[in-house]
């Protein structure tokens, strides 16, 4: 199986794979304006991801929007092997503090991958996130490599 970076022609095949497997979706122009916007890290037809630079006090981190595999590709770990593509990208490549997530409380498998294959942890549980109004687990995984990296270099810039 080959994985390679997205193309903007690929987003029409992103949304339909997500149609297809997630409760909750995204109009088109979402995914255009992360795609183009943001730094785009979409790794394949399946995983979409960015890097945000937030507001000069805080470093930038990377945020997994959509994880979505077809179900006749499940168990083959391919989204292990996206999630390993992609944080690796954030960290190396953006050198970002950690990567954020959310996923549905309900959502077990997704939790066992990011907790107990990825190393995520959850940061807090954020009441009603999605549309049905079930609530999220909002988890993390820390970069420690690059943890402060931001802040020696705006107190050089001082």
């Amino acid at each position: 199986m080959d994985i390679r970076l997205a193309q903007p022609e690929d987003l029409l095949g992103m949304q339909a794979c997500n149609l297809q497997n997630l409760p909750e979706n995204y109009q088109m122009r979402y995914f255009g304006h992360n795609f183009h916007v943001g730094k785009p890290l979409s790794v394949g037809m399946e995983l979409i991801t960015r890097i945000r630079d937030e507001e000069a006090e805080n470093a930038p981190h990377g945020h997994v929007t959509s994880i979505s595999v077809l179900r006749g590709y499940r168990r083959l770990g391919i989204a292990k092997r996206l999630m390993l593509l992609s944080q690796r990208a954030m960290s190396e490549v953006y050198r970002a503090e950690y990567v954020s997530l959310h996923v549905r409380k309900s959502n077990r498998a997704a939790i066992g991958l990011y907790r107990d294959t990825l190393g995520f942890h959850s940061h807090q549980v954020e009441k009603g996130y999605y549309a049905d109004g079930e609530d999220a687990y909002a988890m993390r995984l820390e970069f420690l490599e690059n943890k402060g990296l931001h802040e020696k270099k705006t107190e050089k810039e001082k």
